[in-house]
Formats: structure tokens, C-alpha cells, sequence
């Protein structure tokens, strides 16, 4: 929803795509598509974190952003839980359920809330729309 919404253009539609990922990966999981499916699923929801993320961390650098070595920092944990949740599952040690969707859910929402939120009026100062 539009709470969610930080006012930047690319950014804005790159949390969509995170979003629409998450959502894909949790009705998969309702409709109790194969492993291969959702790890799919999740497999492209990583990648396109990590590509998300570095987008963030190259405006953030090109500016000058003050919190950029704290945001990064926040940045690699995520990525490594994610990570981590993904290589239970390739080793067939856990599957995708409802702990991973809430981690997920809660994670985006707390992220482009809390965190993200706090570098908008230093990029918009800065010209990024």
C-alpha cells in the first residue's frame, strides 16, 4: 500500500518487486506447489534483493550519504538470513513455511518503514526523485 511508498521512483518500484516476489512465494506455498517452484520462487527473490540493495547503496555513495556504512551493514544481515534460509532449504533441512513469509513480510515492511524511510529527505535534497 502506499505506506510503503518513499517518494522515489526507482526505489518505489524495486519494492514492488519485492513485494509482488514475496506474494508469488506465498501463494505458491498455499497452493502447496513443489519444492523446485518455490525455490525458485525464492532464488530470484534473493538475487533481486541483492540487486536491490546494491541500487540503494550506489545512490547512497553517489550522494554521500551519511548512514551509508550503518544502512549497508543492515543490508548484509538481511541478505544473510535470507541466505541462510535459502540453503536450509537446498539441503532439504527445512522447507518454506509460514516462519520464512513472516521473516519476509516482516522484514520489507520494517525495512522500506524504518530504515529506508530515514535516507528519503537526504536523496530528495540531493535531486533523487
Amino acid at each position: 500500500d502506499s505506506s510503503l511508498q518513499l517518494g522515489i521512483g526507482q526505489i518505489d518500484d524495486q519494492h514492488k518487486q519485492l513485494v509482488a516476489m514475496i506474494n508469488d512465494l506465498h501463494r505458491a506455498m498455499k497452493q502447496r506447489q513443489t519444492m523446485a517452484v518455490m525455490g525458485g520462487i525464492l532464488e530470484r527473490l534473493v538475487n533481486y534483493t541483492v540487486y536491490h540493495f546494491g541500487n540503494e547503496e550506489k545512490l547512497f555513495q553517489k550522494h554521500g550519504y551519511p548512514e551509508y556504512d550503518q544502512h549497508k551493514k543492515i543490508h548484509e544481515t538481511l541478505v544473510g538470513k535470507v541466505v541462510e534460509f535459502k540453503a536450509k532449504i537446498d539441503r532439504g533441512g527445512s522447507t518454506i513455511s509460514m516462519e520464512l513469509m513472516d521473516f519476509l513480510k516482516d522484514w520489507l515492511v520494517s525495512h522500506i518503514k524504518g530504515t529506508d524511510k530515514k535516507y528519503v529527505p537526504f536523496l530528495q535534497e540531493k535531486g533523487v526523485k
